[in-house]
């Protein structure tokens, strides 16, 4: 059995093709992020990767549409996203493939 600390994860990211992490995957990052109210993170894009986000806890703000807990979002490759954390917030976010670099200002 393997364990790591959440904390000690760069942004959460627990899975995938970089370090530090739990689980070295070329096929796959998992992420659990926590966000403050009024955390922003800007439009970006990925032009390669699938990016699932699950609202675990709290309310957010992408694209335009109030999401909470229990929503789940899919952006495919090249769809871009904006987000704001309206409330104090936990996600779990997965990405597929787990590509370095994969990630543009849109």
């Amino acid at each position: 059995m393997k364990t790591g600390k959440l904390a000690e994860m760069k942004g959460g990211w627990f899975v995938g093709d970089f370090d530090p992490v739990c689980l070295k995957a070329k096929e796959a990052e998992a992420a659990c992020k926590y966000y403050k109210a009024g955390d922003k993170e800007g439009k970006h894009v990925h032009r390669i990767a699938t990016e699932v986000t699950v609202i675990a806890s709290g309310k957010v703000k992408m694209n335009g549409h109030l999401l909470g807990a229990g929503d789940i979002i899919v952006l495919s490759p090249g769809e871009a996203s904006d987000f704001q954390a309206i409330e104090d917030t936990i996600t779990m976010v997965v990405k597929f493939p787990s590509v370095m670099g994969d990630k543009y200002p849109a």
